[in-house]
């Protein structure tokens, strides 16, 4: 297995300093910056022209608000930005559902959606989207795919819009058989168009599928590996955190996109997996500090968690 050290020296770009890309995850806790949406229930009781309109109306709202959210995280050095799976709402849903050319303002919203994509461009911020736990690809029921399907390729939608290159979700359920459950995620990700293959990365979670489950799943399907180190203090496997690290890198091909996060209550105190406001910086593996990585900060207090963060990795490591 490569070591951390070997992936360093064997990258193509290597970075004269330590230098993490800071992911600031779709809301904000105290900006003024919100993304909006609604409810099925609410819109079937609109005729279809008020629907389309509403609809239209928060997309463009929401367009919007994500070029303010990539203008702070430029003003932050915040390099990456995990849109809303909902950043347009309601997009897939079988009665509700529309599509975007249909909406009265349907120029506007991709015209917005592209400047968001211009602005990242000009500033590096990397976008990414994280679906919603119902997006799963192995479930043996079949419409469930098919709309874990049809949500994903309208990620994929957007993410062309505003060049978003990480479409990320779990394993999904082991259903009685890891290897078969493994197996027919594989066989679906075949379903997929290629706007969402080239994009969709896999993420190991902390109640079924370890860094090791998806590393045998990644070198099958040539997906990468988002590494959440997190779920791994949750469920760990044989691999140390530098292990796994080293074999989440190398089975990217731009720059490794990881999960950081700490518990709500402390490693010794009940239920773990929970989110704490904020990161405890002895949380951040001392590994990660000289890679050229994304690390998504997975945190309740958001923004304040990034920048507070950020200080606390200039005081232990320097740079970043």
């Amino acid at each position: 297995m490569a070591t951390v050290t070997t992936w360093m020296k064997q990258s193509p770009t290597p970075r004269r300093r330590p230098r993490v890309r800071w992911g600031l995850c779709c809301q904000f806790a105290i900006e003024p910056i919100q993304f909006r949406t609604t409810t099925a229930t609410s819109l079937l009781r609109l005729s279809l022209t008020e629907r389309l309109r509403k609809v239209s109306d928060l997309c463009l709202a929401n367009a919007e608000s994500l070029l303010a959210a990539l203008r702070y995280c430029a003003e932050h050095a915040i390099g990456c930005f995990r849109i809303p799976s909902s950043i347009l709402p309601i997009k897939t849903h079988p009665e509700a559902g529309y599509r975007v050319d249909d909406l009265p303002d349907a120029t506007s919203i991709i015209e917005t959606f592209r400047r968001c994509g211009d602005f990242a461009a000009e500033q590096d911020i990397r976008t990414s989207f994280h679906p919603d736990q119902f997006v799963v690809l192995n479930s043996p029921r079949e419409d469930v795919v098919e709309r874990s399907i049809q949500d994903l390729e309208y990620q994929a939608e957007v993410a062309e819009w505003v060049g978003a290159d990480v479409i990320n979700i779990h394993g999904g359920g082991a259903y009685g058989n890891k290897g078969s459950a493994l197996a027919a995620f594989a066989r679906n990700v075949n379903r997929l168009s290629e706007a969402v293959r080239s994009r969709l990365t896999i993420e190991n979670d902390d109640k079924t599928y370890t860094p090791s489950d998806l590393l045998s799943l990644s070198r099958f399907t040539g997906l990468p590996v988002v590494y959440d180190v997190h779920h791994h203090r949750c469920l760990p496997d044989e691999l140390s955190i530098e292990d796994a690290t080293a074999a989440a890198i190398d089975t990217w091909n731009r720059e490794p996109l990881f999960h950081i996060s700490s518990p709500l209550a402390g490693w010794s105190g009940p239920k773990p997996a929970r989110h704490h406001d904020e990161i405890d910086i002895n949380d951040f593996p001392v590994c990660w500090a000289e890679l050229g990585l994304t690390v998504e900060v997975e945190a309740k207090s958001k923004e304040i968690a990034v920048r507070r963060l950020q200080d606390q990795f200039r005081l232990k490591f320097g740079g970043g």
